[in-house]
């Protein structure tokens, strides 16, 4: 994305994204014009048919075939107008299904290529409602919106004009009230306020709705400790605000708008003195009668097609806050391309004076990880411990490369990750996290993403490696089960079992385990830890983990704290070195020796 399409915002930014089918949008807003002209054809002919039937009161000759046709005409306009009308929606749709699916493509696109730390920091349900939500109101933009906008202006000039045709004293009076109804419109919106407003009222609902889905996530913990929806902070706060803020712009419109819904309404008060006073003066009464009689039906259309633009308008406005929420992320910096890819030839993984701040645009930002150094031997097994919130996490993504680093270096067998092309480096490291995600495939389809090209059999190797062959066959169709699909879901265990099997079946060199046991249950943990060994063997591993019994026989552990590593070493040497390690490793074993009398008291058992 230049900068000149990153300045712009709003309604410009709208209509940059409706030009990318510029013929069909441009045909969509000349029919759409047409259609709007169409619109009042009929109406001339209202005006002769009033006037035949008029002379034919007064005494004239005119023929009822001639009336008869004059119908048929002003039907021909309606049918003509709706003709024409729906060959607008058909342009328009067309454009807009083909901008809407451009869109998406390039967002995803884009998704994939900026950094996937992105995506943990802004959280899946920001991204999907942009994604699905947002990128789609440019479908009504430019398929509805656009066109009833383009109409509605044509509408307006039309009328105004059309107003003058027969008599420009009766249009004075139309065009008075129709200046006098968009002066009242603007006073009710608040003049240049429009957008602002718009920017509250949607930020609340949003508010609103982020509270809804929170309280009824956490259902459980506000029944558990009995807490109400009026206890429930967030939720009560939303609604709050929403309320104030609706309530006084509403209130702070309502006798703007009843006086422009008076004016627009009752257009034909204005005609009537004019009608008067030149009844004082008119030779040709008939011709009066006539213009009369037809300005006061003329005068309701009035209402509707003011209605029509600001409604349309006031929609524009909406859809400009969804179009600037998508450009916020379209307007992340993508990783760098790599001008010349360097391949990996060895697996050792290393660390160099990495420091890393997840704000790095803010001056003085805390860092994650501060000056880690350290080498990972290929074949051999590194794990990382410490507290929460001391690096360990952080590290497992800069190793993915889900972020960049803000000083230092990240090699993978000698070569800087930033010079590795990103499916290279993904192709050679498997990711093992704590947060599991099944898609709503088959379990075999699941399992295979880690290999497209693997085998039936193979997959079935790769589960009973992963301990999960099992629990799979017990399933109603087996490997071909749908997840999510007529109540079928995993424990966590499973779940992590079935990460494993993808990540084993993807036999990539290097192993990166983001604390993959950290939710199971002793049984699984177990069985989790067997296929860990399969998965593990003669890779280049890096695993982090809470619970220390899981790293006691790697090869080297770093023990982090604040984003730096304070110790490094085997098991046996960090005990014997007296340091935070052993600290940690004694308050860990003490733990392990608790257990729960039939008295519900804790004690430690004696052995």
């Amino acid at each position: 994305m230049n900068e000149d399409k990153k300045s712009k915002s709003g309604i410009s930014r709208l209509w940059e994204i409706a030009m990318g089918k510029r013929p069909l949008v441009i045909l969509s807003l000349i029919l759409s014009s047409i259609s709007a002209i169409l619109g009042f054809v009929p109406y001339v002919f209202i005006y002769l048919i009033i006037k035949g039937i008029i002379e034919n009161i007064a005494g004239g000759a005119v023929a009822v075939s001639t009336l008869i046709t004059y119908g048929w005409l002003a039907f021909a306009g309606v049918a003509g107008c709706a003709i024409v009308h729906f060959l607008t929606l058909v342009a328009s749709h067309i454009a807009a299904y083909g901008t809407l699916y451009n869109l998406q493509m390039n967002f995803a696109a884009h998704l994939a290529r900026i950094p996937l730390g992105f995506h943990i920091l802004a959280g899946s349900g920001k991204l999907r409602k942009i994604m699905e939500s947002d990128t789609l109101k440019t479908e009504t933009f430019i398929g509805h919106q656009l066109p009833d906008f383009v109409s509605a202006i044509v509408s307006l000039i039309v009328m105004l004009a059309f107003s003058f045709v027969f008599d420009w004293r009766f249009g004075l009076a139309i065009l008075t009230s129709i200046v006098l109804g968009m002066v009242m419109m603007l006073r009710m919106y608040g003049g240049g306020k429009m957008k602002e407003s718009m920017t509250i009222y949607q930020k609340s609902i949003e508010d609103v709705s982020n509270g809804c889905v929170e309280y009824v996530r956490g259902m459980s913990v506000v029944k558990a400790f009995k807490q109400t929806a009026h206890s429930f902070g967030r939720l009560r706060s939303a609604i709050r605000t929403y309320t104030d803020y609706v309530i006084k712009y509403t209130l702070g419109m309502e006798s703007d708008y009843s006086a422009s819904l008076a004016i627009v309404n009752n257009a034909f008060i204005f005609c009537m003195p004019v009608g008067v006073i030149i009844a004082m003066t008119t030779s040709n009464p008939i011709l009066l009668v006539t213009n009369i009689m037809f300005y006061l039906v003329f005068s309701q259309l009035i209402n509707g097609v003011l209605q029509k633009a600001v409604y349309a308008s006031g929609l524009v406005m909406q859809l400009a806050g969804c179009v600037d929420r998508m450009d916020q992320v379209l307007a992340v910096p993508q990783l760098p391309q790599v001008e010349i890819a360097e391949h990996i030839n060895k697996y050792d993984l290393e660390f160099d004076n990495v420091t890393f701040s997840y704000a790095t645009e803010f001056e003085g930002a805390e860092n994650a990880l501060s000056d880690v150094t350290f080498i990972a031997n290929a074949g051999e097994t590194t794990a990382i411990i410490g507290p929460s919130g001391c690096g360990k996490s952080s590290t497992a993504h800069l190793i993915m490369h889900f972020f960049d680093v803000t000083s230092g270096m990240i090699k993978v067998g000698g070569v800087d990750i930033k010079n590795i092309e990103s499916a290279e480096l993904m192709k050679n490291i498997s990711f093992v996290s704590q947060d599991v995600f099944l898609f709503n495939l088959s379990v075999k389809e699941n399992i295979r993403l880690g290999n497209p090209d693997a085998t039936d059999d193979q997959i079935v190797d790769a589960a009973k490696a992963a301990q999960c062959h099992d629990f799979i066959i017990s399933l109603p169709n087996g490997y071909n089960t749908m997840v999510g699909v007529d109540g079928i879901h995993f424990s966590m265990g499973e779940r992590q079992r079935i990460s494993i099997a993808r990540a084993i079946i993807k036999n990539a060199p290097i192993i990166v385990l983001d604390e993959a046991t950290s939710f199971a249950d002793p049984e699984n943990e177990h069985l989790i830890q067997k296929a860990f060994e399969k998965l593990m063997q003669n890779k280049t591993v890096i695993m982090i983990a809470h619970r220390l019994s899981s790293v006691r026989d790697a090869d080297k552990i770093l023990v982090m704290q604040e984003g730096k590593i304070v110790q490094s070493g085997k098991h046996e040497d960090l005990i014997a070195t007296k340091g935070r390690y052993a600290d940690m490793w004694k308050i860990f074993t003490q733990a392990a020796k608790w257990h729960i009398t039939e008295d519900a008291e804790v004690v430690e058992c004696l052995n």
